[in-house]
């Protein structure tokens, strides 16, 4: 294979397999985390939050390697997790014993926000050592 495939393949596989993952995850039922309710919905609010910060986090990485400037690479990563929760929820419309919520799609994007400020914002910040390694694996 050519490099620029390489290249390609290293950087967006994993968003692709990670957007595999949240389709999964939203296409079964959903497990009762606790019968208190305010504890599984903090739970479940976590999970998408998690789940679609880590989905920015990937875009991001994507972006950066393909040399789109640092602060709009952030934006457009917060804007595609967005749009991904979206279509996201869309998907639970048809799927037995899910429901589509705007507040889910509110709650991904608020989870794919926080972590993209916070790498933008301080990831100039962490010790040289860390920035090295992260460096090696697409972030600058």
């Amino acid at each position: 294979m050519n490099r620029k495939i390489l290249k390609q393949f290293d950087l967006w596989f994993p968003v692709v397999v990670w957007a595999y993952l949240i389709f999964n995850f939203s296409s079964g039922r959903v497990p009762v985390a606790s019968t208190v309710f305010w504890q599984d919905f903090a739970v479940k609010k976590t999970g998408h939050m998690l789940l679609f910060g880590a989905l920015a986090m990937l875009i991001y990485r994507g972006l950066l390697g393909e040399n789109i400037p640092k602060k709009k690479a952030a934006i457009w990563a917060v804007i595609l997790a967005f749009f991904y929760g979206a279509s996201d929820e869309f998907h639970q419309m048809f799927t037995q014993g899910r429901e589509a919520r705007v507040r889910d799609v509110a709650f991904d994007t608020l989870g794919a926000s926080l972590v993209i400020f916070l790498t933008y914002r301080f990831l100039q910040k962490l010790p040289k050592k860390v920035q090295f390694v992260l460096k090696d694996i697409g972030f600058e």
